[in-house]
């Protein structure tokens, strides 16, 4: 069995939701991961909120981010197991990221060993 990450990406990531939004999104989302986790497919996962963050660029360059120069910013990641990228596709759809105008949940394979199968 494989394993893939399922990636956040919000098209818009410098909005702010209410308190009351957010509320009901992380119920929805404990929701979605638990039904994963009932099909013992559930590896792990961890959001990516925008404070203390930094981007390093091309000879060291840092500078603070990722902020509204950016179309979308990647919110978070599970990772799953599947046998398939088609099935890990399915759980992808579920997820509550997807409400949201514009946002994608981009779904790759992760590379063991060698990273070729």
């Amino acid at each position: 069995m494989d394993e893939f990450i399922l990636i956040f990406r919000h098209e818009d990531g410098m909005k702010v939701a209410s308190p009351e939004q957010m509320q009901i999104w992380m119920k929805q989302t404990m929701e979605w991961i638990g039904g994963i986790t009932a099909k013992n497919k559930f590896v792990g996962g961890n959001g990516l909120p925008f404070q203390d963050a930094k981007v390093v660029g091309y000879k060291g360059v840092v500078t603070n981010g990722p902020f509204g120069e950016i179309k979308e910013t990647i919110g978070g990641y599970i990772i799953v197991k599947g046998d398939s990228v088609d099935e890990a596709v399915e759980f992808a759809k579920g997820c509550p990221v997807l409400q949201g105008e514009g946002n994608t949940v981009e779904v790759r394979k992760i590379a063991k060993g060698d990273g070729l199968h």
